[in-house]
């Protein structure tokens, strides 16, 4: 009898040291990769900014995204933190400090386009190259951006959107209607540009 008590608490503490064995791998595999997340990109630290055009003279009109979601993500290095994150902009948080130009915005560019509650995008990092894979529209499609890290922490992306790769001229015109006098120069042209300057700012923190 002893020795089958013996040899069953042999067993037990076999079987405990094992489970205790797997679970400091587990938390030691945890550790590592918490360990590896050296930049953590973070919605409330990035803002969306961007600048539009009207006039022959190409007078600047800019405004933001109040509201960028996307979850946490990190990596060993900023190219592997920014590469593969997922985004998606609610339209409804356009801002360009004016109410009315704000609600004409979304009303008569982006109400006249398809799926227009959100936009969304996946940022990439090859060959060495920036691009953010954007749908808008119901088109989805690159584009490519100029990616600057100052101090390995903080990161401006800029870039400048053709609204014709993204179907969107008709939605453009649809916001030239309606705001044509205000987009006349001083040649009495009324005109709404094609391109959009676009700037992101985000900030790597270390936790």
């Amino acid at each position: 009898m002893k020795k089958i008590s013996l040899l069953a608490v042999a067993l037990i503490l076999s079987i405990t040291a094992c489970k205790n064995e797997k679970k400091e791998t587990k938390i030691d595999a945890a550790s590592e990769t918490v360990a590896s997340q050296k930049f953590i990109v973070k919605p409330e630290a990035t803002s969306v900014k961007w600048i539009a055009y009207k006039t022959t003279e190409k007078k600047p009109v800019g405004g933001e995204f109040a509201t960028l979601n996307f979850e946490e993500k990190g990596g060993a290095t900023p190219q592997e933190a920014l590469n593969n994150l997922n985004f998606s902009i609610p339209v409804s948080s356009l801002f360009t400090k004016d109410e009315t130009r704000d609600a004409k915005l979304k009303t008569f560019f982006f109400g006249a386009m398809l799926n227009t509650e959100f936009i969304k995008g996946t940022i990439k990092y090859m060959d060495n190259k920036y691009i953010a894979s954007i749908s808008m529209n119901g088109v989805t499609n690159d584009l490519p951006l100029d990616v600057k890290i100052t101090d390995e922490r903080r990161v401006s992306m800029t870039a400048t959107m053709d609204l014709k790769d993204w179907d969107a001229l008709g939605a453009l015109q649809s916001l030239n209607k309606v705001c044509y006098d205000l987009h006349k120069g001083p040649d009495g042209i009324s005109k709404t540009w094609e391109d959009v300057a676009i700037e992101v700012d985000t900030y790597l923190r270390d936790k």
